[in-house]
């Protein structure tokens, strides 16, 4: 099957076309069920979970696709081609394979980012008995990045004062700004939310019922894009502490990027889904990466976002609108050319290889 057929041109036709590679390769399959929404043809928006490899593993090798949901068409054709290709035969005898299949189905069926409640999964994962974060970077340009009026001269104001904050501080200061997460403006950017989310909620429950507790090793590649060179993979590591981030350099290779020391294309975040993995199964060695793979030119992406958010904010906008922003969405996030996907694919299986020989 070439390359490209691995991917999909929408949620349902992924999620058939992952369950049915899975049923093929032998996988255990589970469904997750989200309540009381459906997708854009009414379809129902699931969490699909494949397990393959040892039944009672000691090591574990984790996939994620869909945190971010548009992200999924990426995530999910690199999932199937796992599938396909039989990438889980290089994995130790002693250990198993999990493939989590649209953590966010919402937001992979709707072209959002973020979950039904807005809420973006990779800072959810907090403990909301404590105080929040603070959002106070974010105050100050929220106005601008989810302006009142999209088409007319809000929209051109706000753009204004977004370049002059990169002008007088730069790109960079406005990445951390604006992507570090904030917990005070639900329809805004990169909101974390008020509570544990279905999604965040179940990827626990996933753990607990498909891994169990004979794990003792896992390996974690959580599948993103939008950020960097286009076609690109930067391996990014979050980690509790150095003796994480050296095993993941060993195991990955010197273009491993440390996100909490300020190295990769994104910036430090909180309750991203390592921070929730880790507290799930405080017991485990984890060694947990973020692949993310870039699209298009970083404003362009922001620019998406803010259209995206300001639609939301205003749903009674006309359906050509609509229909031309989630366009933009689909396309700040994915790349539909053979070459790009193959980029993705190839670099997300020699990462597989990786990972199985640093289980090893």
């Amino acid at each position: 099957m070439p390359v490209a057929d691995y991917f999909s041109p929408d949620y349902a036709a992924a999620r058939e076309r992952f369950r049915s590679n899975a049923e093929r390769a032998g996988a255990a399959l589970t469904s997750y069920v989200l309540p009381e929404r459906r997708g854009p043809h009414d379809e129902p928006l699931i969490t699909d979970v494949a397990r393959l490899g040892a039944a009672n593993a000691d090591r574990a090798l984790l996939i994620i696709s869909a945190t971010h949901g548009v992200e999924g068409f990426a995530g999910s054709g690199c999932q199937v081609g796992f599938l396909c290709d039989r990438l889980y035969e290089a994995l130790p005898r002693t250990a198993c394979a999990l493939l989590v299949h649209a953590l966010n189905p919402y937001g992979f069926a709707w072209l959002r980012r973020v979950n039904e409640d807005g809420v973006d999964l990779n800072r959810n994962f907090i403990d909301f008995s404590q105080p929040l974060p603070s959002s106070a970077a974010y105050e100050p340009l929220h106005e601008y990045l989810v302006p009142a009026d999209w088409t007319g001269e809000g929209r051109r104001a706000a753009d204004v004062a977004l370049q002059a904050f990169i002008q007088q501080q730069g790109m960079r200061a406005l990445k951390a700004a604006v992507t570090a997460g904030q917990y005070t403006r639900p329809k805004g950017l990169f909101y974390g939310g008020s509570q544990p989310t279905w999604s965040a909620l179940t990827l626990r429950r996933i753990l607990r019922e498909r891994l169990g507790s004979g794990v003792q090793r896992l390996a974690v590649i959580d599948l993103h894009t939008g950020l960097g060179p286009s076609g690109y993979g930067e391996p990014i590591v979050i980690a509790r502490q150095r003796s994480d981030y050296e095993r993941a350099l060993d195991w990955y290779g010197p273009d491993v990027r440390d996100l909490a020391a300020g190295e990769a294309v994104a910036v430090p975040l909180l309750g991203t889904v390592p921070q929730g993995i880790e507290a799930a199964m405080p017991h485990v060695q984890l060694t947990a990466l973020g692949l993310e793979f870039g699209t298009r030119p970083e404003l362009e992406v922001l620019t998406a976002l803010r259209a995206d958010h300001w639609l939301h904010a205003e749903p009674r906008s006309d359906a050509t609108l609509r229909a031309a922003i989630g366009q933009q969405m689909r396309e700040a996030f994915y790349t539909e050319n053979p070459a790009w996907q193959a980029a993705v694919y190839g670099r997300t299986a020699d990462f597989v290889f990786r990972a199985c020989r640093g289980l090893a």
